[in-house]
């Protein structure tokens, strides 16, 4: 204790004029939102390339979970073309008119190199960014469902609000019916979220699947969620309602990032009536 003493008071100067310094940029970084997002830009470049080295060795472990969801995915893909009158498809393909078809969505595909799931406030680390075309507030799914919403973003690298955050809330219904409510974290199990706000007028029962509502310019309808685990009623209202995810949030994988071609024109009409 005494060396440490006799240290700051041998170096009382320098460490002042440190001190001075680390306050003064601090100031410039909370004042100036240019300089703010250059160093959050840099910040996530260089902690995105320390994860993806890190990423690197992990997914040699984790092959086998992977290939399983790819299977799931091609599989479930397959299985729609199956359903599906196949020359009807094809025959409308060839007559399709460019000038009347309006795609409303794109996915871009990316790797999970930070996934954070045993926090209150949970982010993932994705190894893409602006040079691939991702924006702010975009729906990051995998092949079992959702995942998050696009958080900071720079040039390479991006970080996604996980659905594991207790400020997350996503827009989601019944998928037997029409009854809308929010998914939200209480930041116990990171397997398990709760649904709120849903009217009491819906019929539940354990089992029924959830999906996303298309209620939002970030998702579309039907994205895969989860099914119901169990509920609680009181006064009239659901007091708690747990959703078991589809997925299991410690080992993504592969995820796709949304991109709403609608999302700018409905965001900017909705703003214009505020």
């Amino acid at each position: 204790m005494q060396q440490i003493i006799s240290f700051i008071l041998k170096n009382k100067y320098f460490l002042l004029f440190l001190l001075l310094e680390i306050l003064a940029f601090s100031f410039t970084l909370q004042s100036h939102s240019y300089h703010k997002s250059k160093f959050v830009n840099s910040a996530n470049s260089i902690t995105g390339g320390v994860y993806s080295k890190i990423n690197a060795f992990k997914e040699y472990t984790s092959l086998k979970e992977f290939n399983e969801q790819l299977m799931e995915e091609n599989a479930r893909l397959k299985n729609l073309i199956a359903r599906s009158n196949i020359d009807t498809v094809l025959n409308a393909i060839t007559v399709l008119d460019s000038t009347k078809y309006h795609q409303k969505y794109s996915y871009i595909p990316a790797k999970v190199i930070r996934n954070q799931y045993n926090r209150k406030f949970n982010f993932i680390t994705i190894n893409v960014g602006s040079n691939h075309g991702v924006k702010h507030d975009q729906g990051v799914v995998n092949s079992r469902g959702v995942i998050g919403i696009t958080n900071s973003i720079s040039k390479k690298y991006a970080t996604v609000l996980s659905i594991l955050n207790e400020n997350s809330k996503i827009n989601v219904k019944l998928l037997k019916s029409y009854h809308f409510g929010s998914l939200s974290w209480n930041g116990d199990d990171y397997n398990i979220l709760q649904l709120i706000d849903l009217p009491i007028q819906a019929n539940i029962q354990v089992g029924d699947t959830i999906i996303t509502g298309g209620r939002s310019t970030i998702f579309p309808e039907g994205i895969l969620v989860g099914t119901i685990l169990d509920f609680h009623k009181e006064n009239n209202t659901y007091k708690e309602v747990n959703i078991k995810l589809f997925n299991d949030m410690s080992a993504i994988g592969p995820v796709n990032i949304i991109t709403s071609f609608d999302k700018q024109e409905i965001d900017n009409l909705e703003e214009g009536l505020n």
